[in-house]
């Protein structure tokens, strides 16, 4: 790729010694100026293909914002900064992280000592933008990641007035797990002449992942819960539920029955936040109960069991829950409950998927 002697020892220092195959095809497009669209499955390596270019692109002598990466989550936008980071800063470069739930004052005085580099989630970057903080009159490279999300009914108006903010000529890179038709139209009217490496289009999840799939009635779950995790080997083990508040009342009861157990959930603050994260990755504490805000970008290495103890509301919401385990060809194992009242909504996930699973009813599995 004929990348810099910097890039090159930063990506050795990561002991990766070959690129993957979203890396080795969206590097060189980027490396040259154009716009892309990049689809591959979660675990696929999508960060180290935009922050090469980021890192190569970004001249460190002009103190203004050339690079900005917009991410859904506050956990998705530490994790990126760390990997954008690792890349740039051997060049000289500043990276700013920002992210609601904290103050704004250190994220303004990063902002002001000329960071080229900032990765932030929609609502913060709006609100530097309006505050005067932030001006990206000189970015050269924008980039959405997670765009199937971001360019959806939640972050579409922001993630358009930030767009708004920019020059006209910037090169403009979206990175996603799925890449929806629709998706790929409101892509264009902002990608010029985009070059398309996709991957893996037709997979929804993991071929590495086991599936097991369980008819169970609600009465049942928590029980069925505690025999699934007494029979864990150790692994990591991401537990979804529906609601904040089902999710607090369900770490809640398995710490009362023993178990090492955190809640990821939106209300959370931020330093509760990540310290749940913290303790999750260091594996003292195993067992991580969330809502969804632990479906997107979360890299955790070795999740061995991802369990849909209440079923996502779309085929989307599982194919980004089951894309915690089972990443970069790790084997993973995938368990969703369904009880009588979801019925419905999983044919629909069935057929969004374009896939049928094979089901047991609980009792009969056990």
């Amino acid at each position: 790729m004929g990348l810099e002697v910097a890039t090159q020892a930063a990506i050795s220092r990561m002991d990766i010694s070959a690129p993957t195959p979203i890396q080795a095809q969206s590097i060189p497009p980027l490396l040259s100026g154009r716009d892309l669209i990049g689809q591959a499955r979660t675990g696929s390596g999508k960060t180290l293909a935009f922050a090469v270019p980021i890192a190569e692109r970004c001249d460190p002598s002009a103190g203004r914002v050339q690079a900005l990466v917009l991410v859904p989550t506050r956990e998705l936008a530490i994790q990126v900064a760390d990997v954008v980071d690792a890349l740039a800063s051997p060049h000289g470069l500043r990276v700013a992280l920002i992210y609601g739930g904290r103050s704004l004052r250190p994220e303004s005085a990063a902002l002001g000592k000329g960071a080229q580099v900032v990765i932030g989630t929609p609502g913060r970057t709006l609100d530097h933008l309006r505050q005067g903080n932030l001006d990206l009159g000189s970015l050269r490279l924008f980039v959405l990641d997670e765009a199937d999300e971001m360019l959806d009914k939640g972050f579409a108006r922001d993630v358009e007035a930030i767009l708004a903010e920019t020059p006209r000529k910037r090169q403009t890179a979206l990175f996603s797990a799925t890449m929806p038709e629709w998706v790929a139209r409101t892509a264009r009217k902002h990608l010029r002449a985009p070059a398309t490496v996709e991957i893996d289009g037709g997979v929804q999840a993991p071929p590495t992942v086991e599936h097991l799939v369980y008819s169970i009635e609600k009465a049942d779950k928590v029980g069925a819960l505690r025999t699934l995790l007494d029979e864990r080997q150790g692994d990591p083990t991401i537990v979804f539920g529906r609601t904040k508040h089902g999710v607090r009342k369900l770490a809640k009861q398995l710490g009362s029955l023993g178990y090492r157990v955190g809640a990821l959930q939106g209300n959370l603050r931020q330093n509760a936040r990540e310290r749940v994260m913290t303790e999750f990755r260091s594996g003292t504490v195993p067992i991580l109960v969330a809502t969804n805000v632990a479906a997107r970008g979360l890299d955790v290495e070795d999740v061995g069991q991802v369990i849909n103890y209440d079923m996502p509301d779309s085929q989307l919401l599982f194919t980004h829950r089951i894309g915690r385990t089972g990443r970069m060809g790790r084997a993973g194992e995938a368990v969703t409950f369904i009880t009588p009242e979801e019925e419905r909504k999983w044919r629909e996930i069935e057929r969004g998927l374009g896939r049928r699973f094979s089901r047991e009813p609980w009792r009969a599995a056990r």
